[in-house]
């Protein structure tokens, strides 16, 4: 049986609407009535935002690197997520303006009195992170650009060579990408502790990323699939291998930040010691605690057993779970840095809500013009076949 492309309900095109404006509203209230709160929301909406886009993207070069076939028919999911990437610039211009208001390498006044934050200038600067920022983006963009074309013309064009294209332009993006999210960590989120530093900070970010886009490509391409806009081809074993894939991920993450604890807590030099202890003072430590459970605990056992990897309805709950638990992590990761305790309120909903609406917008637009399935690549038919 064939694919058959089906048009999406325009319905989901009214929902993407109504988060998108009610998510801008409550953004725009919030910035009127406390920047600074609002700045540091916007910057945990930033990262949340960017793992899922640029997440999605290393999925798609991860396909065709490893040569695999299993994910090649949901491959355009993870293609039409990684389209909203442009967001990142929207979501980054409000915090230009306000980067004063949330870096201390910002304030002139605190430089001119710390050695440190002196010695740091020449890379922490407000002229050289816009300049970090627009190159990394850029890079991004680029890679993603170069994907979909080739992807969507082969729906045309039959054209094999444009996968060969596209595998050795992976090949130069995977090591590149690992680089740049290592710069992205360190320029909005490491940085907001100036005297802190961690060697993993950067795995452990690349790790979240990737999770992120997983989790997202997960949820949407299972529920495609089950309500009949992918291949009728594609079953269990394909659900399988995104389980495998999450739960392999979510272990890595853990091991990943266990290690930067376990290295800092051995070593226990103040300049590194300064960011736990943060963490671990007030209502900080409940949040710390629920890092373990929220972020490893909870996706290990919903994941554990085979069949729960395989069960569609199970996969969905972990995927938005894990979502859920990027945003958790996000937060936890930035918003010490403003608060001495938890704190949420309205401002903390509006860039989670306007984030989706306008995922779910770009997601609609792309499968509106487009196939959801690549039908033109020559690894679509073993992809179909695919089986345990």
């Amino acid at each position: 049986m064939d694919y058959i492309k089906k048009e999406l309900p325009t319905k989901i095109n009214k929902i993407g609407w109504i988060l998108t404006l009610a998510g801008l509203l409550i953004v725009i209230i919030s910035y009127l009535v406390d920047v600074q709160r609002t700045s540091y929301n916007n910057l945990i909406a930033l990262i949340f935002f960017s793992g899922i886009a640029i997440g999605a993207l290393i999925l798609v070069a991860l396909e065709y690197l490893a040569g695999a076939v299993w994910s090649t028919p949901m491959r355009r999911v993870s293609e039409f997520l990684a389209s909203s990437l442009p967001f990142m610039i929207i979501l980054a211009i409000p915090l230009f303006l306000n980067i004063h208001n949330l870096f201390q390498w910002a304030q002139p006044e605190l430089v001119k009195n710390d050695l440190a934050l002196q010695h740091k200038s020449a890379y922490l600067n407000v002229p050289f992170i816009a300049i970090r920022f627009g190159v990394i983006f850029l890079i991004f963009y680029s890679f993603y650009v170069i994907f979909v074309r080739n992807s969507r013309k082969q729906d045309t064009t039959k054209d094999q060579r444009l996968t060969k294209i596209n595998l050795k332009f992976s090949a130069a993006f995977m090591p590149l990408g690992a680089i740049l999210l290592t710069l992205f960590a360190i320029d909005w989120m490491m940085s907001l502790v100036p005297h802190w530093y961690s060697t993993i900070f950067g795995f452990y970010f690349i790790t979240s990323t990737l999770l992120a886009g997983l989790a997202a490509t997960t949820y949407v391409a299972v529920t495609l699939n089950e309500k009949g806009y992918l291949h009728p081809s594609i079953g269990e074993d394909h659900y399988y291998s995104y389980g495998a894939l999450l739960f392999a991920m979510t272990n890595f993450w853990a091991y990943i930040a266990f290690s930067q604890f376990m290295l800092i807590w051995y070593a226990n030099i103040p300049e590194e010691t300064t960011w736990f202890l943060l963490r671990w003072t007030g209502s900080w430590k409940y949040l710390s605690v629920g890092m373990v459970l929220v972020r490893f605990a909870i996706p290990y056992v919903g994941l554990l057993s085979y069949n729960s990897k395989m069960n569609p309805k199970n996969l969905k709950r972990i995927a938005i779970f894990i979502l859920f638990a990027h945003l958790f992590d996000t937060y936890w990761l930035i918003m010490p840095s403003y608060s001495p305790g938890i704190i949420f309120s309205f401002y903390e909903i509006g860039f989670p809500v306007l984030i989706v609406g306008v995922i779910i917008l770009v997601f609609y637009a792309q499968a509106k013009k487009y196939n959801l399935v690549p039908i033109g690549d020559p690894k679509l038919q073993r992809g179909l076949d695919f089986h345990l």
